[in-house]
């Protein structure tokens, strides 16, 4: 069957679609967990589930003991759940593998199995595909720095309650990239506007703190909207935030490049490439992409590589790099603003 997105799991347990092997892979743990935990709430009557309910660390625990577990009958329920973290410790052994066969070529009644782990690098074990193939199958891909504002909006969306792109990308400039930090966070400002039911850039400068330092995409969209003397004042608070040459230049890269598909197919077409959690950027970035002609952006695209090899190859600072690209910017930008 194909991979499930990882929306469509309380949709699918909602429909009761229930039993069976679920395989949830891939490096972000807290959204893994908080899948597991629908997926046991979904199955499980809090009157019988410590009679029905295992947890298996397959790294350390023994395979026969995991066999016994699997082959215990749900005790007065209709379900039995065993979640399986660290499936690949089985997936690399014989005895392991075989077992994870048997469960999915032979439907157990009132059984369902959580296996949760990570592929690991590179690996071409026919297991993972078959586990992709024949299991209930979710990817948790760690979230980028970019997807983690969109990502933000979208629960607190699903909380009913508006959080703003400003307030979003300060929550994660304020916080770091640590998921579950982020979701708390979310939590406390939503009790914090309580009935509003908005949350705005100030409710997290009061609740969370104040960000003292540039904020990267504050930045890049400075030189999206060609303020460039903006974002060259703004460059000493980048790099005393610790922000590199290299990924100021590669951010930037990726921002112009947007900007050229907006221009040349409109907010519609940037909308069909962007990644699901940064889809809300379309509007702005299609805003930002009639400062600039096709030819400047040409130019622009070129002189983003041309910083990229100055930073890898040259004795120049990376700040000097830096403002010597945005100074390149402002200047092949001056025809299309006067146009």
């Amino acid at each position: 069957m194909p991979l499930l997105q990882q929306d469509q799991l309380s949709r699918l347990l909602e429909k009761g679609e229930r039993g069976g092997v679920f395989f949830l892979f891939g490096a972000e743990e807290f959204l893994k967990e908080e899948a597991i935990t629908k997926i046991v709430d979904a199955h499980l009557d809090p009157a019988t589930r410590d009679f029905n309910f295992d947890q298996f660390d397959a790294a350390s625990g023994n395979i026969d003991t995991l066999a016994s577990i699997l082959q215990t009958p749900p005790l007065l329920a209709e379900w039995r759940v065993v979640v399986v973290r660290g499936v690949q410790a089985l997936a690399g052994a014989p005895r392991g593998r075989t077992l994870l066969e048997q469960l999915l070529e032979h439907d157990m009644p009132g059984l369902v199995v959580v296996l949760s782990g990570q592929i690991p690098d590179r690996s071409k074990a026919q297991i993972y595909d078959l586990l992709k193939r024949k299991a209930r199958a979710i990817e948790f891909a760690p979230l980028t720095g970019g997807d983690l504002p969109g990502w933000l909006m979208t629960r607190a969306r699903a909380a009913g309650v508006e959080l703003v792109p400003d307030a979003a990308r300060a929550l994660v400039a304020a916080i770091g990239t640590d998921v579950g930090a982020l979701e708390r966070e979310l939590a406390k400002l939503q009790d914090f506007v309580g009935a509003r039911r908005r949350i705005e850039l100030t409710d997290v400068e009061t609740a969370v703190g104040k960000v003292t330092h540039q904020d990267r995409w504050e930045w890049f969209d400075l030189v999206g909207s060609g303020r460039i003397r903006e974002a060259r004042a703004a460059l000493p608070a980048l790099f005393d935030a610790r922000e590199s040459g290299v990924g100021l230049v590669l951010g930037l890269g990726t921002h112009f490049i947007r900007l050229a598909l907006a221009a040349a197919g409109g907010e519609g077409a940037l909308q069909k490439v962007l990644p699901p959690h940064q889809r809300w950027l379309a509007g702005r970035i299609a805003g930002q992409a009639k400062n600039w002609s096709a030819a400047a952006l040409d130019r622009a695209l070129a002189d983003l590589l041309r910083a990229d090899r100055l930073l890898k190859s040259a004795s120049l600072s990376e700040e000097q790099v830096l403002d010597e690209l945005l100074l390149r910017l402002e200047a092949i930008r001056l025809p299309a603003s006067a146009a």
